[in-house]
């Protein structure tokens, strides 16, 4: 049975907020999500954020199969304790080879923590859809993509610019 670790990148506050808004914190709707795509997972949410959430040590990882890292209203380009402890904690994933997936906030400490850059849009904000998304052959035998069928279309936006990306790091499933 997998066990994914989620990693939620909103602070307390926006947690609040967000189960207020939409009934649960962004890590807890990745919980029910895979929950629900994958019945027999099991899931543990952690806050590398928060100060009084320590950092899981390097062997404590090794008990996931994955680790998701789940949006926020937080951006990796203003640099604050709760960014870097993020940072930290995804380096940590990094350098232990563990799959990951990051999307919007979790999309940005994961491309500053592999060496990436990331900065503010300038003057506007972005929207796009991501289309015919498949796996490459690295990462086509990864538990979250049980196959090469393109998986959809979903609708993005920010208001950040990723640039000087760098490959992924090694043991990652790469998709095109």
């Amino acid at each position: 049975m997998p066990h994914y670790l989620i990693a939620q990148s909103e602070l307390p506050e926006e947690r609040e907020a967000r189960r207020e808004r939409a009934g649960k914190s962004s890590g807890e709707t990745y919980a029910a999500t895979l929950e629900q795509m994958q019945p027999n997972v099991r899931t543990t949410i952690i806050s590398p954020a928060d100060a009084e959430d320590a950092i899981p040590a390097t062997e404590w990882l090794d008990q996931f199969d994955a680790v998701f890292l789940t949006g926020s209203p937080m951006h990796v380009y203003d640099d604050t304790p709760e960014v870097r402890r993020q940072l930290d904690f995804m380096r940590e994933v990094f350098d232990v080879g563990m799959p990951s997936f990051g999307s919007c906030a979790g999309l940005q400490i994961a491309t500053a923590a592999a060496g990436g850059t990331v900065r503010k849009m300038p003057d506007r904000m972005e929207a796009g859809i991501a289309r015919r998304i498949t796996a490459t052959p690295e990462g086509s035998g990864h538990p979250c993509l049980p196959d090469a069928r393109p998986v959809g279309m979903p609708r993005q936006s920010m208001v950040t610019r990723c640039t000087n990306c760098r490959p992924a790091p090694r043991g990652l499933p790469a998709m095109q």
